[in-house]
């Protein structure tokens, strides 16, 4: 299992069973030294994460296939970058960035 760090739209229960067909459930969790933000994509405004040298993103960690992962990156397009990060609990993560 790949462990996925969400705090935007992946985190809706409707939104993962349309792309996975199955709710997952997560772990919140912090992800330290990124500040969220939003980017516009076809008119309509989605939320983003980027680096910083302070603050966290609260959000939640979940665990999923490699074949989910593939179908999350379809479903968040090349707006955003698959990244590896860490969570406040030490736990290496993906992470959409910009």
């Amino acid at each position: 299992m790949e462990k996925l760090f969400v705090y935007g739209t992946l985190q809706d229960p409707d939104i993962q069973k349309s792309l996975v067909g199955r709710i997952i459930f997560g772990v919140p969790a912090r992800l330290v030294n990124y500040e969220k933000t939003t980017i516009n994509l076809g008119g309509r405004v989605y939320p983003i994460v980027r680096p910083t040298d302070s603050g966290a993103v609260t959000g939640m960690v979940l665990d999923v296939t490699e074949q989910e992962l593939a179908r999350f990156d379809r479903y968040e397009t090349n707006a955003y970058r698959r990244i590896q990060a860490e969570v406040d609990s030490g736990i290496t993560v993906w992470v959409y960035s910009e």
